[in-house]
């Protein structure tokens, strides 16, 4: 019986993978419940800046934005009013469908978050959220979210981005030796069945400082014992577009 669930599980690639977590995990444990390294960038933000971001007036995009758990922290606890997209019918119903329970307004769309995005207009974001989710795009894409994040914030907007970390994991060291992807640095998830793309915190850096201001990196412990893979590594980044831009 479990040998059968698990075949079944790993013929369900992309989208109708999400889907399938969305509406009955049988892998992930998706919660609703914010980010713990959102809220943290929340806390540094409020020190840094004090509501000037954080407050009703503002407008915040969330791209990747699964079950819409972390616009609803922002919504919830600042006011703050947004959008989010997922390529996830299933994600985007119940993250309605959370935004309707809480009685809060936030527009959500099922798209790719690759592409331009036309109802976005220029400098019209104080904060986008990109967590857990340009790493499945292939480098052109990657690029062309960026300068439509670089786009769509006003001069001095932030970015927090939160993406997997290549620098002693061995988790990603297996998985693009096992199962190499397209590109350089990229493998071929082993169940979702789609290219994922691994940064390096230096790679990183310079990707995002060719359009932002930098103003601070947190990479998660190496997570091993006795020389083996426990938990991935992740990196988060708080970044900024000039405000004189």
């Amino acid at each position: 019986m479990a040998r059968h669930v698990q075949n079944n599980k790993r013929k369900r690639h992309g989208v109708a993978f999400w889907d399938q977590e969305y509406t009955k995990a049988d892998h992930l444990a998706l919660s609703t419940e914010a980010s713990g390294d959102l809220e943290k960038f929340t806390r540094w933000l409020e020190r840094h800046t004090k509501r000037a971001i954080l407050n009703p007036t503002s407008s915040v995009v969330d791209f990747g934005c699964g079950n819409g758990r972390n616009l609803l922290y922002l919504a919830t606890t600042f006011g703050m009013h947004g959008y989010g997209c997922d390529t996830s019918g299933a994600a985007i119903k119940e993250a309605k469908q959370l935004a309707a329970q809480a009685n809060v307004q936030l527009h959500y769309e099922v798209r790719s978050m690759a592409g331009t995005h036309d109802q976005l207009s220029d400098s019209s974001q104080m904060l986008v959220l990109d967590m857990m989710s340009s790493h499945f795009l292939k480098a052109d894409d990657r690029t062309t979210l960026r300068d439509e994040i670089y786009r769509i914030l006003k001069p001095g907007g932030y970015l927090f981005m939160k993406t997997f970390l290549k620098d002693g994991d061995l988790h990603t060291q297996r998985l693009l030796q096992e199962h190499p992807g397209p590109e350089e640095g990229m493998y071929i998830h082993p169940v979702i069945g789609v290219p994922e793309y691994v940064y390096g915190e230096e790679e990183l850096i310079a990707f995002l400082g060719e359009k932002f201001l930098i103003h601070k990196t947190y990479a998660s412990h190496k997570h091993k014992t006795r020389g083996k893979a426990r938990k991935r590594r992740t990196i988060s980044v708080y970044a900024q577009k000039d405000p004189y831009s």
